[in-house]
């Protein structure tokens, strides 16, 4: 929920939207507002389906048309998702075939249900490792394989890098690279875990 109120208050910023403004739109006073953005108060399942709107990435398709193609048509396993609650936006041919899906169905849908547990923690740490400051480091660490039925994730190290879309909102560009890749590619990576038998520090 913190990774919620910091994505609120940070969008909020970005478009010029005071507390009280926005506290009107949400039918709440300055103050809810202002816990929500603290992380300390959770919105009620309505009041967050009312500002998730606000705050997912969608793809402009005039703004945004050059970072979907270059996403579908990379030879690299790796897709795009919003930052915030995980919704497909593009996915390249590489990560199709290891999705074993065709992914059609799946743009539009959060691909959260099928998060192994090591991105499930890589996600809990994203605080902590300045993911919500204005310039992000790039964010890796390893999942094992999880089949879920409906997509085949893993096994691997992924790399996440946020990317600003035209109007403002974040997106997450995850991308599964070798290891010894991803140290040579993207040394500025914050690793938070390895594959068994790896021998790094992790952060």
């Amino acid at each position: 929920m913190l990774e919620f109120g910091r994505s609120l208050r940070r969008l909020r910023r970005l478009n010029g939207i005071k507390q009280e403004h926005l506290a009107e739109l949400a039918g709440v006073t300055q103050a809810t507002v202002s816990r929500w953005e603290s992380g300390r108060h959770r919105p009620t399942p309505e009041q967050a389906a009312q500002l998730l709107p606000l705050l997912e990435a969608r793809l402009n398709p005039a703004g945004d048309a050059m970072l979907k193609r270059l996403v579908e048509t990379s030879a690299l396993r790796v897709h795009l998702v919003c930052d915030v609650s995980h919704r497909l936006l593009a996915v390249s041919q590489g990560r199709r075939r290891e999705w074993e899906n065709d992914a059609h169905d799946l743009y539009g849908e959060t691909l959260w249900p099928f998060a192994s547990d090591g991105i499930r923690d890589g996600e809990a740490r994203l605080g902590d490792l300045g993911w919500y400051e204005p310039v992000a480091r790039p964010v890796a660490g390893w999942t094992d394989l999880k089949h879920s039925g409906v997509i085949r994730m893993g096994p691997g190290m992924w790399l996440w890098e946020r990317v600003r879309l035209s109007d403002g909102r974040f997106a997450r560009m995850v991308t599964t690279l070798p290891l010894e890749d991803l140290r040579r590619g993207v040394p500025e990576a914050r690793i938070v875990s390895l594959p068994p038998g790896a021998e790094e520090p992790v952060v």
